[in-house]
């Protein structure tokens, strides 16, 4: 192939979802110790795990220890849920201001309390306008708002994810992605092809029969092959460690960096 259709080949940044300490527990500084050690490059730092909503001041402070250790900010992972907020905005504001302090790029939010064929269209529609609104806010801050890829949720099938984006009709707007046990296999990897430019950061690990196992090179390498288009930088990041254990995540994290290494050597 030629330069132009290599230039489109997807960067991978590789990281880890912060939420997967918590029940160590490590604090913040562990866990980029932890990071650097494993030659890992980014944080999605989790909203009530490591940064709280609405505390600027902290997360200003965070920020600069993670850039300190070379690490990157991948998200900020915020908590907050379509239509569970009488008054919306105001929650979803608090978030967004530890992320902005916090220097991530995206905000990930969640696609509601319900699977989506528990949603009638009245809901649907609603909760398809809340997102266009705090869109808009997180727009204004040049920051990205992305769904979690999830069961339980508007993102629990591919077809939903579509219409929920669709119907919400705003360009800051995207969706995270991870192989959520709701979808099997070719399934997921369809999702990753209609999605396309939606599609952000992946988040990491592997669940064999809904049980947390080590990651799987085999599967993951399907799902990279899939994203190999998606084109741009994207952050890989590790996340449900089998048994909660250090030693468990730097094995994942060594298998996460040979994955990527290898794609960069076949590129």
């Amino acid at each position: 192939m030629g330069s132009g259709a290599e230039a489109m080949k997807t960067q991978w940044i590789p990281g880890a979802v912060s939420a997967t300490f918590k029940k160590m527990p490590l604090t913040a500084e562990d866990v980029i110790a932890l990071l650097a050690e494993c030659g890992l490059k980014a944080v999605e730092w989790s909203e009530n795990v490591h940064v709280q909503p609405d505390d600027p001041q902290g997360a200003a402070l965070l920020r600069q220890k993670t850039e300190a250790a070379g690490l990157r900010v991948a998200a900020y992972g915020s908590y907050f849920r379509l239509g569970e907020n009488e008054q919306p905005l105001p929650a979803f504001e608090r978030s967004l201001r530890s992320a902005k302090a916090l220097g991530a790029p995206l905000i990930r939010v969640w696609a509601g309390t319900r699977a989506s064929a528990e949603v009638d269209d009245e809901l649907f529609r609603r909760l398809a306008e809340e997102a266009r609104l705090i869109a808009e806010i997180a727009a204004r801050e040049q920051i990205k708002v992305a769904f979690e890829w999830h069961k339980n949720t508007l993102t629990d099938t591919n077809e939903s994810a579509e219409r929920l984006l669709r119907e919400a009709n705003h360009p800051n707007l995207y969706c995270l992605w991870q192989p959520t046990v709701a979808l099997t296999p070719r399934e997921r990897v369809r999702g990753i092809g209609r999605m396309g430019g939606r599609l952000l950061n992946f988040h990491v690990y592997s669940w064999p029969d809904g049980k947390r196992g080590p990651l799987n090179a085999a599967e993951w390498q399907y799902y990279l092959d899939a994203a190999a288009d998606l084109g741009g930088v994207h952050c890989a990041l590790l996340e449900f460690v089998r048994d909660d254990t250090a030693e468990q995540f730097r094995s994942d994290a060594q298998t996460l960096l040979n994955l990527l290494e290898s794609g960069e050597d076949h590129g």
